[in-house]
């Protein structure tokens, strides 16, 4: 057994690292060639046409991240490439939290141009994919070098980061790759919600509900993650958008957590990894809620707590296998493809966050890739969970049609029992015929065969008179070897064709059989009704046995 498991986490590792390849159209993302940049921290009263012309004074062996909040100075290597009207160049950034950022463009012929963020900061600048882009002055000179003012950086990642050197052409072409890449998210989410909810609506399961509310808060998060955003509301700051990135990313993680607890069996997530589960859910949540509120303040701390729950969210994978493995869960294989993508980027964006992995345009972004998968497999899996709860509920039809079934016939024969055969009968509409047929002398074929050659007859006796009425004819056994028939006036049964029948049946060793039968017309609109006909019925009957049996004996209601 725990072989099979160890079997089961390298396919899911495998599953996972195959989807991690970068595809195609995601490279387009990182448009352009990337930018060398040092760092310098502002002492204050620095001029800036004189750090252009002194990259020296930079430092480009300390990682950004280690320099901590502040403001600063930035400069790119150098690029010696002219910005021209048909081939205008432009400088791509990585959206981070800062206050305001000024870039200073240094040409060959010594102009140096200017361009500073108002208080919205990159908001103008943002592309699809959350980059900021800064287009570069077209001139008759080559750029030499770049040099950016950083104000209020938090640097909880680094300073600037993902600079590259594109031309318009490329950040067109990576716009439309973005683009696509996320109209067709926000379709397939979309239509994955639509879904759901009418399913819902006819099924009404919790899961579905759930379903709807991961992908809803998960199209929300893209919306403002990848900056459309900012294209749809253009006077948002930029760092405001980050916060409402943190609150909805904590939402999506949460709600994806109770859609797991809603959709597994319950036994998964008993004891003390429910409760886990439970605080993981809450905690990211309340963190993404606590960044939204308190940010700039404390961010750096906000942020780590952030971390921290990302970290916690990925240490519950093991042991949620493990214990679907040995609870042998329907959905094991479900959960590993479907919650493999969400919870492997969880942790590289967790080692990213702590500085363990250098930052990644799609690490920072892999968190709509994963969940774009977890949508697509959750969705099948909410269709199979729904296939199984289908199959539970025609079995327990199907079971209930047998017990219902089991309780309403007799168990010898087949035929209805008494009190079934009363239920149908008494509220019959119209004139009905009662036949109440009897076995004669059948005491003595006990004796002569046995009980159980004697339930042999009865069983072929059934077998006879339920072949011998049409449809719609109610025929039971009321008694040990006692039958009635109850069949509409206007289509009657000839009593006596059902004795010609018995008598031409080959009986268990040969035996003979005959019985005595007594019929009554009348209407059985109560229990009073039937009460009356059975007893006209009956003493017909007696008639028929006084008579010297076999035969058939008629009693009018009326005349009773």
């Amino acid at each position: 057994m725990a072989g099979g498991f160890i079997r089961l986490v390298l396919a899911f590792a495998g599953g996972i690292a195959l989807f991690c390849g970068a595809p195609a159209h995601a490279q387009k993302g990182v448009a352009g060639t990337p930018l060398r940049v040092c760092v310098l921290r502002d002492t204050g009263g620095m001029d800036p046409a004189t750090l252009i012309r002194q990259p020296a004074r930079f430092d480009c062996a300390t990682a950004q991240h280690r320099f901590g909040p502040g403001n600063y100075w930035v400069i790119s290597q150098d690029i010696h490439q002219r910005s021209r009207s048909r081939a205008p160049l432009n400088v791509r950034l990585a959206s981070l939290w800062q206050q305001s950022l000024t870039l200073h463009v240094l040409y060959a012929d010594g102009k140096i141009v200017s361009q500073t963020t108002d208080a919205r900061g990159l908001t103008p600048l943002i592309q699809l994919g959350a980059i900021a882009e800064q287009p570069l002055p077209r001139s008759q000179a080559n750029v030499v070098r770049l040099l950016w003012h950083v104000e209020g950086a938090a640097n909880l990642r680094g300073i600037l980061l993902g600079a590259r050197l594109s031309t318009a052409k490329e950040s067109e072409h990576a716009n439309l790759a973005m683009a696509a890449l996320y109209a067709g998210f926000a379709g397939l989410a979309i239509a994955l919600i639509i879904y759901n909810l009418a399913l819902w609506g006819a099924l009404r399961h919790r899961f579905q509900l759930y379903y709807c509310l991961m992908v809803g808060l998960l199209l929300a998060y893209t919306f403002s993650s990848s900056g459309a955003l900012a294209w749809a509301w253009p006077d948002i700051a930029n760092n405001s958008r980050l916060r409402i990135n943190f609150l909805l990313l904590g939402g999506t993680g949460t709600a994806a957590l109770v859609f797991a607890r809603s959709f597994f069996e319950e036994r998964v997530f008993a004891g003390w990894l429910g409760r886990y589960a439970t605080g993981v859910g809450l905690a990211m949540a309340g963190v993404g809620l606590f960044y939204f509120l308190t940010a700039p303040f404390a961010i750096k701390a906000v942020d780590l707590a952030f971390t921290c729950s990302f970290v916690a969210l990925s240490a519950a994978v093991l042991p949620l296998l493990w214990r679907a493995w040995r609870l042998r869960s329907n959905y094991l294989w479900l959960f590993a493809f479907a919650w493999g993508a969400p919870i492997l980027t969880a942790a590289l964006r967790a080692l990213a966050n702590l500085h363990l992995l250098p930052w990644s345009f799609w690490i920072d972004n892999s968190t709509i890739l994963a969940m774009m998968v977890e949508a697509i497999v959750s969705s099948l899996a909410v269709a199979y969970r729904i296939k199984l709860l289908r199959a539970e509920r025609d079995d327990a039809i199907e079971r209930e049609v047998m017990t219902r079934r089991l309780a309403d016939t007799d168990p010898l024969t087949g035929l209805l029992n008494r009190r079934a055969f009363l239920h149908q009968a008494i509220g019959r509409a119209g004139e009905q015929l009662l036949l109440i047929i009897d076995l004669d002398h059948f005491k003595r074929v006990n004796e002569t065969l046995g009980h159980d050659g004697g339930d042999e007859v009865l069983r072929v006796f059934a077998r006879m008179l339920r072949t011998s009425v049409p449809q719609g004819t109610l025929v039971a056994r009321i008694g040990g070897e006692e039958f009635a028939i109850l069949t509409p006036a206007d289509r009657p049964i000839e009593p006596e064709s059902v004795l010609a029948r018995l008598r031409q049946m080959r009986m268990p060793f040969d035996i003979k059989v005959t019985a005595s039968i007594g019929t009554c017309q009348g209407t059985l609109a109560s229990e009073v009704d039937w009460k009356a006909l059975y007893r006209i019925a009956d003493t017909a009957l007696f008639d028929a046995k006084s008579a010297g049996r076999d035969r058939v004996r008629h009693a009018m209601r009326a005349a009773a």
